[in-house]
């Protein structure tokens, strides 16, 4: 259950991460809102998780959730740029992510 609770927060890390963008620097009242809600439950995801998870190993999944899904939401989004050196460094965190799951106990 606890790599459960890391998935949702990682896809709550994503959503604020994203939600950041609308926020217009929180002048916008709405997505500031359902920014600092999505950070709120991300991180209490994230401490449920750790309770039976390594917390290296957590909080690495977590960031990298959040980072690819901020890359890739990015792209779809905003145009932001599609390089095949991003590409590449995100396929790299990906790695990154599946290696800690692999060898997590």
């Amino acid at each position: 259950m606890a790599w459960i609770y890391l998935l949702l927060a990682g896809l709550f890390e994503m959503a604020w991460a994203i939600g950041l963008k609308y926020t217009d620097g929180f002048s916008r009242l709405w997505p500031s809102i359902g920014t600092l809600a999505a950070m709120a439950v991300s991180v209490v995801l994230l401490a449920v998780a750790v309770k039976t998870l390594p917390i290296g190993t957590a909080y690495a999944i977590w960031t990298g959730i959040g980072a690819v899904g901020a890359v890739v939401l990015g792209i779809m989004l905003f145009d932001d740029p599609a390089t095949w050196p991003r590409l590449l460094c995100v396929a790299l965190i990906l790695a990154g992510i599946i290696g800690l799951k692999l060898t997590a106990h």
